[in-house]
This record gives structure tokens, sequence and C-alpha cells, in this order.
């Protein structure tokens, strides 16, 4: 069963790329589901690296980037990415799982042929995992959905940079080959390459967290002169946002594509138990308790899917799409909650068990909804910018 109702717009190139990593994530990636090597803090990279392999032979690892460096549109990139989640383990097999997919799309925008040759490559080929190191612990004050606080420091040091700070919600710190760290510095936010692990670069604590579908989980990261050398800056010192910004709209949508794959495969799992499951004379689809909950599973997953595609093709023209990618990521959540939420409910006890994926579904959905920006902070932007279109209007 094909997930991909959107065609318009899509080459045949990427269609026959979804069509098969489809049938991938389907038939040898969703035996995995219940592989032990799935911890509480994400699978294991031994796991990883094994789906990695059987991706590898089956033609579909890092099937967004093309073999000339190239990306796939972003409409195209979602028409790939929906496939690829619709195992939670189906990202990682594929290699288009967060944070690496946002990084490998990061680097190969705005990084040098060097930084690409040392950094970049080994990501695309699924031999090494990144991290993204910005957000940091509330205690100290730091950098969390606003990144103007950020007090992470770097300083110059002859012909390296100095950094020093701490950081939190490291996704896939634990096991990663590859980092990017931002910093401040005289001149403002800075991002840096760097090799890991190192020494410098600590891990203090894993975190237990709602969600388990990340290798490495969240770690607490304590930074203590870390030497970079200068050329492993992105670009010039201060210019860190602009290249966050760069990364920030393309892997907020992406997001987006992943777990509506999640759900429309837990929906078709709560479909399935509806009609099979017999209560109080006929089967559950048959009370409309439960046929409607499968009818607005069905409107909310078109809404979240036109609105993924909607904003896809807004930054296909290449503008930033910072408040399109707030508009998606606000809908698509809060959308794909309500989704993943009537699954839960419509299976009853069956539910809330390991049985099935649609137990982790919701957790990883319930902590969508907060990673790359919390709906509210969303919303508070959105209005900013009502509050300013409309002081224009009056001034003109």
């Amino acid at each position: 069963m094909s997930v991909l109702l959107e065609r318009a717009g899509i080459s045949a190139r990427a269609l026959d790329l979804a069509d098969k990593v489809e049938a991938f994530v389907r038939t040898v990636v969703v035996p995995y589901e219940k592989d032990p090597r799935r911890t509480s803090h994400g699978p294991t990279d031994e796991m990883v690296q094994e789906l990695r392999g059987l991706a590898r032979a089956a033609g579909v690892l890092t099937p967004h980037i093309l073999p000339d460096g190239s990306h796939l549109t972003q409409r195209e990139t979602a028409a790939v990415l929906i496939r690829s989640g619709l195992s939670p383990l189906g990202p990682l097999a594929c290699n288009t799982a967060a944070p690496d997919e946002g990084n490998m799309y990061l680097l190969g925008h705005v990084g040098s042929p060097e930084l690409k040759k040392r950094f970049l490559a080994p990501m695309v080929s699924g031999e090494k995992r990144s991290a993204f190191f910005m957000t940091e612990p509330a205690e100290d004050g730091g950098a969390g959905s606003d990144p103007s606080m950020m007090l992470t420091t770097c300083r110059p040091d002859g012909n390296h940079w100095v950094i020093n700070g701490r950081k939190t919600y490291i996704t896939g710190a634990d096991g990663a080959g590859v980092g990017i760290v931002m910093a401040k510095s005289d001149e403002g936010a800075c991002m840096f390459l760097v090799d890991l692990p190192n020494p410098a670069i600590r891990i203090e604590r894993v975190m237990d967290t709602i969600d388990s579908s990340m290798p490495g989980g969240h770690a607490v990261i304590s930074i203590t002169d870390l030497r970079v050398p200068a050329d492993q800056m992105l670009g010039q010192s201060g210019e860190g946002f602009r290249y966050a910004q760069i990364r920030l709209s393309p892997a907020r949508l992406s997001h987006c594509m992943r777990w509506l794959g999640a759900c429309v495969r837990a929906n078709e799992i709560a479909g399935d138990y509806a009609n099979r499951r017999m209560a109080f004379g006929k089967p559950l689809v048959d009370h409309e308790g439960v046929g409607f909950m499968l009818a607005d599973n069905l409107i909310d997953l078109k809404q979240a899917e036109l609105m993924t595609y909607w904003c896809a093709d807004v930054l296909d023209t290449g503008v930033l799409g910072t408040v399109e990618s707030s508009m998606a990521k606000v809908a698509v959540s809060e959308a794909l909650m309500r989704v993943a939420d009537r699954c839960v409910q419509m299976m009853g006890g069956q539910g809330v068990t390991a049985d099935t994926i649609v137990e982790q579904v919701f957790r990883e959905i319930r902590a969508f909804r907060i990673y790359d920006g919390p709906t509210e902070v969303h919303k508070w932007s959105l209005a900013k910018k009502v509050k300013r279109d409309w002081k224009k209007a009056q001034q003109g």
C-alpha cells in the first residue's frame, strides 16, 4: 500500500526512490522493530550499522542526496522521507534521520570542499553519525528556544579557537563521529565542525526522555578548553545564526515528513485492529465512536500531508521559509498528536503496550511537539509577524 498521494511536481526518479524506500522499510526494517538492541536511549550503533548495510545493498541509503552531491528538491525529499518514516527505525536505516539529515543539508550548502570531504562524506555514506551542539541547560540560563541567550564562548588563540560551555539535549552525541558546535564570540554566534569523540567534550549524562528512537539518546555535555582549528569554522566569526537559519526550516520540515510517515503506519495498525476486533456483537469500526476517530485521522493526515508539501514548495523557491515552516511545524505536529492519540485510544489496552509501534509513535510525537521549537514559541513568532504586518499596513 503506497502512502504517497501527492505526486504532482515530483520527478519519476524521486517517485521511484520513494517506492524503493517504502518497500525496503515495510519488508526489511519493520521486522527489526522487535529487536532487543532497541534501548531506552535509542537503537545501538551496531544495529544502526547493520540496518544501513541492508539499505546500502538495497540502494536506498541516504536517498535524498544524489551521487553528485546535489539534493532532491524539498517536494521530492518529502516524498522519500515520508516513506522512510513508516517505521521509527526507517530514518536510521536509510540515513534520513535527525540530526544527521539537517546537518548534511547544512554542510552540503555551505561547507568548503575540504570540510565536505572530511566531515560530510562519512555522514552521507552512513559511516558516521553527527550531533548538533546548540541548546544549553536551563539551570545555567543558557540558550533554548531563544538562541540569543547562548552562553558557550569561543575565543581566538593563534590559528585556533578555544571553546568553553555546557550543552544539553544534544541528540546522538554518545557515539557520534561528527559534531557541529555553536558558541559565541565577540562578533556573535559561531559554528564549528569537530571530530568526535574529543576529550574536551565530556558527556555528563544521557537523559531518560519520553522518546527512544534516536541512537545515543539526548545528552548533557561539558565543553572544556576545546581547541578547534580556525579553518573548521563555518563561514566567519559572527555568522553562526545566519548558517543556523539555512538549516532551520528544512530540518524543521523534515521532522514533519518523517513523523507523518510514522502516523500513517500507526493509523494502518489501528485501522486493522478496529476492523478485526469484535465488541458488543460487531467490529469496533462499526461503532461510531471508533469509526469517527478513524475518519478524523484521515482528515488530519491529509491536512498534515498538504501542509508539508505546501511548505516544501515554498522552500523550493529559494526563500528561507521561516514563517511557513513555523506554520507547518505547528499544524503538522498538533494534527499528528491527535492521530497518534486516537490510535492508542482505538486499540484500548493493546494501544499502550509495545506489541505494536503505536505506543512508541505516541511518545515520539509528544516529543516532536517540543523539538525544533515548541508550538507556543512558533505561535508567538507568528503573532509578531501579524503585528509587524499590521504596523506596515498602517504606515502605507
